[in-house]
């Protein structure tokens, strides 16, 4: 069983996701310490906090989260960190460790096999969801006047590493919740649905804000 020194955070991360980190709290500022000179690499594990908050500790945790690399790492004072990170692989918590100094955990790899990953067909549908989003994300940017969104294009996705539908994920706007049922989804066809019921959230949301513009 490995054991990881775990950042809990008000969001989760999917595989192959950056995340931009800034380390203020003196426990997790200990943290990128010791994984900065840890002799496997400058990995921690992340979860999505179920009830509490990022600051202070007491939180209540999630047992279904992402192993993350440090890529690159900025000293900005005071013994803070600006962080950017990548979430490598999916993991599950076995046993929480304790909090001294900073979070500790034993977690086991979860990672999404050849054989269950979603096909083709699904990630084209997934795809043409995501295209009619953007038609929406578009006309409320033209609305502000900012530039619009580009969408996925499938040659994009199926050029990316690891699982295809945590690549098409990144593409779309979705919340914690959302995010999490994407991450923690058992099997392709799950893990579809999730991400299928995600953009149809987001899309939800686009119609809202156009709505209230008329």
């Amino acid at each position: 069983m490995t054991v990881l020194p775990m950042f809990p955070l008000g969001s989760a991360l999917l595989p192959g996701e950056r995340l931009p980190l800034h380390v203020f709290e003196p426990r997790f500022q200990a943290l990128v310490r010791d994984c900065l000179t840890a002799t496997e690499g400058p990995v921690f594990g992340t979860v999505l906090i179920a009830r509490g908050n990022e600051v202070g500790g007491g939180d209540v945790r999630n047992d279904v989260g992402t192993a993350v690399r440090i890529v690159s790492h900025i000293g900005i004072g005071d013994g803070r960190y600006a962080l950017e990170c990548v979430g490598e692989e999916r993991i599950r918590i076995a046993r929480w460790l304790g909090d001294d100094p900073y979070p500790n955990a034993e977690i086991e790899s979860w990672p999404v096999d050849a054989s269950g990953r979603v096909s083709e067909a699904q990630l084209q549908h997934l795809t043409d969801k995501i295209t009619e989003l953007y038609i929406l994300l578009t006309r409320i940017r033209e609305l502000r006047d900012d530039p619009p969104p580009a969408p996925p294009r499938m040659y994009d996705v199926l050029e990316q590493p690891g699982d295809h539908l945590y690549a098409l994920a990144a593409w779309v706007p979705m919340g914690a919740a959302d995010k999490f049922a994407v991450l923690g989804a058992d099997h392709a066809d799950d893990r579809h649905r999730a991400l299928a019921d995600a953009i149809d959230n987001a899309r939800e949301i686009a119609e809202f804000r156009l709505s209230g513009r008329r």
